[in-house]
C-alpha cells in the first residue's frame, strides 16, 4: 500500500493539535491530524470543561445549603440530582466537542483520522489500514491519570479522574487518595453533592508543592466542610469489604472504608 503524502501529520487532537492544524492549513499546507479517542483531549473531555461544570453544581448546592446566611429561606432540605448534574456536565463537553469537530471539518486542507498511530518509519505513521507519510510530524499526545502499583489495588474497583466523568451515581462514601488539585476538587466537589469524603495523602501536607500557609488553609477549609483528611498516610493498601473498600495506611488510624476510590496520584505521558 502507498502512504498518502501531506505536508504535516499532528498526532493528537488534544488542546495544541487542533490549533496547529489550523495555523498550519492557513499557511497552505496540506495536514493529517489523528487522534485516536475523542477529539479535543483531556480539557474537553475529561478535565478542564466538565469538571468545572460539576464545580458549578456543587457550588450551587454548597451556596443554598448556605441560604439563610443571606436571608433566603428554604422550603425543605436541598436535595441533589446527580444524573441531571452528570446530564448537564455532558452536554458541555459534547456541545464543546462538537463545535470543534465542526471547525476541524471546514479545514479543506486538514483530513482527520481516527484511530492509533505507530510510526513505520521516521516520516511515516500507520492509522489502521492507512499509511500516511509527512517531513514534518508533531506529537500531541497528552497524558493519562498515574496508577501505581499499590498493594491490592488491582484487586478493587477504583476511579481515576476519566472514569468519575462516567460515574452516574453518588457515592455514598468516596475515599480519595492524593493531596493535590485534581483530587482535592474532587473531593470538595462531591462533598457539596452529598457524598462523605476521605481524603489520604502521602505527604505531610496537602498540595505540596505550594507554600505551607496555603497548604494550612486548603486543609481548614476542607475540615471546615466536613472532609475527612489524613496526611503522612504511608504503606497505602486496598482490600475488598464487603460490597465496600478498605483502604488502610499507617498514620495512625483505622482503615477508611467507603464505597468508591478515587485516584488522584498524577499524571504519566502518552508517549
Amino acid at each position: 500500500m502507498s502512504a498518502r503524502s501531506f505536508h504535516a501529520i499532528v498526532i493528537g487532537a488534544g488542546q495544541a493539535g487542533p490549533p496547529l492544524v489550523g495555523r498550519l492549513e492557513a499557511a497552505g499546507m496540506k495536514v493529517a491530524l489523528v487522534e485516536r479517542k475523542f477529539v479535543g483531549g483531556t480539557c474537553v473531555n475529561t478535565g478542564c470543561m466538565p469538571t468545572k461544570t460539576m464545580v458549578a453544581s456543587a457550588y450551587a448546592a454548597h451556596l443554598a445549603r448556605r441560604a439563610a446566611d443571606y436571608g433566603v429561606a428554604l422550603s425543605g432540605p436541598v436535595g441533589v440530582d446527580y444524573k441531571r448534574i452528570k446530564a448537564r456536565k455532558d452536554k458541555v463537553t459534547n456541545d464543546a466537542r462538537g463545535n470543534l469537530e465542526k471547525w476541524i471539518g471546514g479545514m479543506k486542507g486538514c483530513t482527520l483520522y481516527r484511530g492509533h498511530a505507530r510510526f513505520e518509519s521516521a516520516n511515516t505513521v500507520r492509522v489502521g489500514d492507512e499509511l500516511l507519510t509527512a517531513p514534518k510530524i508533531f506529537l500531541n499526545t497528552g497524558g493519562r491519570a498515574s496508577v501505581p502499583d499499590l498493594p491490592g489495588i488491582h484487586d478493587v474497583p477504583y476511579l481515576t479522574n476519566s472514569s468519575m466523568m462516567d460515574l452516574d451515581v453518588l457515592p455514598s462514601h468516596l475515599i480519595v487518595v492524593g493531596g493535590s488539585y485534581i483530587s482535592l476538587e474532587f473531593a470538595q466537589m462531591f462533598r457539596r453533592f452529598g457524598s462523605e469524603v476521605t481524603v489520604i495523602e502521602k505527604a505531610p501536607r496537602l498540595t505540596g508543592r505550594e507554600d505551607e500557609d496555603t497548604s494550612a488553609a486548603i486543609l481548614s477549609i476542607l475540615e471546615n466542610e466536613g472532609i475527612a483528611v489524613h496526611v503522612g498516610a504511608g504503606h497505602i493498601s486496598f482490600a475488598r469489604q464487603g460490597a465496600n473498600i478498605a483502604v488502610t495506611f499507617d498514620a495512625g488510624t483505622p482503615p477508611a472504608v467507603g464505597s468508591h476510590v478515587l485516584l488522584a496520584l498524577g499524571r504519566v505521558p502518552n508517549t
